[in-house]
C-alpha cells in the first residue's frame, strides 16, 4: 500500500509532439515540474540531444492528464517509464463519471472552478504545432510557454483533486496508462495494399455490394435501408418482429446479432448494414512501417473500457481480415470465455452459477438442470437448446425481457416464461443480487467495482446499471492482465472487448501465448477470485487473421474488389 508520503518527488509532466496518421509520436518538448521541491524543467527536444532532467525513479510519482499520450514520446526518446503514475484523466473520469460530458483538462478545471487556459489559445497553439518544423526560436519558445500552461493547469487540478483519490487505486490505474502507451506505440499489422484498395473502390463498391446481398431482401432503395420493407421482409418469413419505442422495426447490430443466431439467413444483412453504416474504411490510420495507430482512448466510457474512434476493432467484423502479420511474425487472439458470466457469478455470490461456469459449459449445464437437456447430453448433441438457454443466461445481464426472449429465440410467451422461472429457481442468489444492486446503485446514487471504479446513477437506465457491474469489472480484468502481460515481456498490441492481441517471432508465439494466458487468468482471478477461461486463435505469417463471423461479407468484398478492377482495365 502507498502513501503520498513515500514519495520523495511528486512530479507534474506534459509533453508536446506531432504525429502524421498513423506514425509514432515525434517529441519536441517538455515541461515538469516538481511539486515537493518546487522545481520547473524545460526542455527543447526536437533536433537536440534529449535527456530526461526531472526526477523520474522507483522513489517518484509521475503526475500526468491523459498520461498515455506523454509516454508515447518516452518511448522514441528511450527514456525510461515511470513506475509510479497518477493519471488525472482517469481520476476525474471515475470522479465524475455519468455526471459530465467534457472530460478535456479544460473541462476538469472548469468542472473545479479553477483558471484554464482559453479554448482559442489551445486550438491556435496546437494548429502550429501540427503545422510542423521548422520552428522559429520565437515559435520554441512559444510552444515551451504553452506546454507550460498546460502543466500550471494539471499542478491546480491535482491540488484540487488529491485530498479526494483514492492513490492505490488510481497507481492501478495509471499503471494501465503506460500499457496503453506501448500499445499504441508498437500498432497493429495490416495488409496495406488491400486497405488501399478498399478505400480507392469503396465508393463504386458500395452499390454492387447492396445489389448482390439485397437480391434476398428487397430491403433498400438505393443505398438506403427502408424500414417498411424490411418489416414486411419479416412478415413475409414469419419472423418474430421487435418495436423500438418510436414504433420502428429494431435494427440496432446488437439486436440483429442476436436474432440472426436464431434466425440465420438474416446474418448476411446484418453484416451488409453494419458494414454501410458503421465502415470507416478512410479513418483508419496506417503510418509507413505498414502499422494502424490509434488513440485507445482508456478510460473513456461508462465502464472503463477503452474507447478509441479509428479502430480496426471497432468496425465490421470483416475488416478483421486486414489484419496480416509482417514477414517471420504470428499474431494470437485470445480471448476470455464466457468472461461477464462468471463475473456475475463471482459479484452475485451465487454457488449454482459459478458451478455452471466451473462445468466448462454453462448453457448446457443451465438446459440440464432446467430438464432441457438430458444428463448425459452436450452442445454437440442439442445445439439449438444450448443457445436458446444461452440466448437467456447473457439476456439476463442487460434484463431482457421475457416477450423479448421469446421472440429472439422463435419460442412461444408461455415457453419463455417457464425458462425464465427455472433461471430464476435455479440462480436465486444471482436474481436477488442484480435486483437489490440497481436498487442500492439508485438509493445511494452511485455504483462502484471493487478495484474502485465509479458511476453516478441519477441519469442512467435500469438495465444500464443491471449490466454495469459486469462490463466495469471486466474491464478492471482486462487492464491488469494487459499489464501483467506487458510487464512479463508479451508484445500486446491491440485491447478488444474482452480479449487481446498478441505479437511475437512465429518460433515464439506459443510460448509467448502461454505466458499471456496465464497472465489473462491471473488478472481474473486476482479482481474475482476464480480464474477465467481463455481461448486463442494464433495467425502466422503469410496467413492473415480470420474471423468466420466476417468471411461470407469479406468474401463478397473480393469478388466486388475484383470486378472493379477488371472493369477498369
Amino acid at each position: 500500500m502507498k502513501s503520498w508520503e513515500d514519495f520523495k518527488s511528486i512530479v507534474i509532466v506534459d509533453y508536446e509532439f506531432i504525429a502524421g496518421k498513423g506514425e509514432r509520436q515525434r517529441p519536441l518538448c517538455y515541461v515538469a515540474y516538481d511539486i515537493l521541491a518546487g522545481q520547473l524543467y524545460r526542455r527543447w527536444l526536437l533536433d537536440e540531444a534529449s535527456k530526461q532532467d526531472y526526477p523520474n525513479d522507483r522513489t517518484s510519482l509521475t503526475v500526468a492528464f491523459m498520461a498515455s499520450a506523454e509516454f508515447g514520446c518516452y518511448l522514441p526518446l528511450n527514456f525510461p517509464l515511470p513506475t509510479y503514475v497518477v493519471d488525472l484523466f482517469a481520476e476525474f473520469r471515475c470522479q465524475t463519471n455519468g455526471l459530465v460530458q467534457d472530460s478535456s483538462l479544460i473541462g476538469a478545471c472548469n468542472y473545479f472552478n479553477l483558471p484554464s487556459s482559453s479554448v482559442i489559445y489551445k486550438e491556435t497553439m496546437i494548429d502550429r504545432i501540427l503545422q510542423g518544423p521548422p520552428y522559429t526560436e520565437e515559435e520554441q519558445l512559444k510552444i515551451l510557454d504553452y506546454c507550460q500552461k498546460d502543466v500550471e493547469m494539471t499542478v491546480r487540478l491535482f491540488q484540487a483533486m488529491k485530498s479526494s483519490i483514492d492513490l492505490n487505486y488510481a497507481l492501478l490505474r495509471g499503471r494501465y496508462m503506460t500499457a496503453v502507451a506501448h500499445m499504441e506505440y508498437r500498432g497493429i499489422p495490416v495488409n496495406v495494399e488491400m486497405l488501399n484498395d478498399l478505400k480507392n473502390n469503396w465508393n463504386s463498391m458500395k452499390n454492387q455490394l447492396i445489389a448482390k446481398v439485397d437480391k434476398h431482401y428487397g430491403v433498400f432503395d438505393g443505398t438506403t435501408f427502408k424500414h417498411d420493407r424490411y418489416e414486411a421482409y419479416l412478415e413475409r418469413n414469419d419472423i418474430p418482429i421487435e418495436y423500438t419505442e418510436h414504433g420502428r422495426p429494431k435494427t440496432s447490430d446488437s439486436y440483429l446479432k442476436e436474432l440472426a443466431k436464431t434466425y440465420p439467413q438474416l446474418g448476411p444483412l446484418r453484416e451488409l448494414k453494419v458494414t454501410l453504416g458503421q465502415l470507416k474504411l478512410a479513418k483508419l490510420e496506417v503510418g509507413t512501417d505498414g502499422r494502424l495507430r490509434t488513440s485507445l482512448r482508456p478510460f473513456s466510457s461508462k465502464t472503463a473500457r477503452n474507447y478509441p474512434r479509428k479502430y480496426i476493432f471497432g468496425n465490421a467484423v470483416w475488416t478483421r481480415n486486414l489484419i496480416k502479420p509482417q514477414e517471420g511474425m504470428a499474431v494470437s487472439y485470445i480471448d476470455y470465455e464466457q468472461q461477464e458470466l462468471a463475473i456475475a457469478a463471482v459479484l452475485s455470490g451465487d454457488t449454482n452459477l459459478i458451478a455452471a461456469y466451473r462445468s466448462g459449459d454453462p448453457y448446457t449445464a443451465f438446459a440440464k438442470v432446467a430438464g432441457a437437456i438430458p444428463p448425459d447430453g452436450s452442445k454437440q448433441t442439442h445445439p439449438d437448446i444450448r443457445e436458446r438457454y444461452k440466448t437467456l443466461m447473457l439476456g439476463t445481464n442487460y434484463g431482457l425481457s421475457e416477450r423479448a426472449f421469446a421472440l429472439r429465440a422463435n419460442i412461444s410467451l408461455a415457453e419463455a416464461h417457464r425458462i425464465m422461472v427455472s433461471h430464476k429457481i435455479n440462480y436465486r442468489r444471482y436474481w436477488e443480487w442484480s435486483d437489490n444492486s440497481v436498487g442500492v446503485g439508485f438509493l445511494s446514487g452511485r455504483m462502484r467495482t471493487n478495484y474502485g471504479w465509479y458511476l453516478y446513477t441519477k441519469f442512467q437506465k435500469p438495465n444500464t446499471l443491471k449490466n454495469w457491474p459486469m462490463q466495469s469489472t471486466g474491464a478492471d480484468i482486462l487492464r491488469l492482465a494487459i499489464c501483467f502481460c506487458i510487464e512479463k515481456g508479451v508484445i500486446v498490441i491491440a485491447p478488444i472487448h474482452d480479449a487481446i492481441l498478441i505479437e511475437a517471432p512465429i518460433e515464439e508465439i506459443d510460448a509467448r501465448t502461454k505466458i499471456a494466458q496465464k497472465c489473462m487468468e491471473d488478472a481474473s482471478e486476482w479482481v474475482i477470485d476464480l480464474r477465467i477461461r481463455t481461448e486463442v486463435k494464433s495467425f502466422c505469417y503469410p496467413d492473415r487473421f480470420t474471423d468466420k463471423r466476417g468471411e461470407f461479407m469479406w468474401n463478397l468484398l473480393l469478388d466486388c474488389l475484383k470486378d472493379q478492377k477488371e472493369c477498369s482495365k
